[in-house]
């Protein structure tokens, strides 16, 4: 993670610019039981299967990934983001396989088939039509548990 101060001088204007969202009336659930939860990730590191589109800057979409899926690529647009750790291990941006030990442990009761990723660099607010999709496709596939990395 780079401290804002340590960024780019473009980098730091974009993000100290942005406002952060306000919500008025969040929604909040009753977890069910952490033996039974179906698990997703989705995570802002802008990775997709090779072959897919790349994320350009400000992308507003997201890509879809199977929990099997390991020829991953990261077009991340942050120039000071180090890509060395995932490249030696998914699991640093990515934790399937960490997932599936909790799952095979009863830790957690399953972990989805699709996970998510979108354009970190990009202004969440413009995100939200492409969010909406992908909660459906969550919702549909049974997920009840998001785990969020930032990247």
């Amino acid at each position: 993670m780079t401290k804002i101060s340590e960024m780019p001088a473009v980098a730091r204007g974009f993000i100290s610019n942005l406002e952060l969202p306000v919500f008025e009336e969040p929604a909040w659930t009753l977890p069910s039981p952490s033996g039974q939860r179906r698990v997703s990730v989705v995570t802002t590191a802008a990775i997709s299967k090779r072959g897919d589109k790349p994320f350009s800057w400000l992308a507003r979409d997201h890509r879809v990934f199977h929990k099997t899926d390991r020829d991953l690529v990261m077009t991340h647009v942050a120039v000071e983001f180090d890509r060395s750790a995932w490249q030696q291990d998914l699991n640093v941006i990515v934790p399937l396989d960490r997932l599936e030990e909790m799952a095979q442990a009863g830790e957690i009761g399953s972990v989805a088939d699709e996970h998510y990723s979108f354009m970190g660099a990009a202004d969440p607010v413009t995100m939200e039509k492409s969010a909406r999709e992908a909660a459906k496709r969550m919702k549909h596939e049974g997920v009840d548990t998001v785990f969020l990395i930032p990247i």
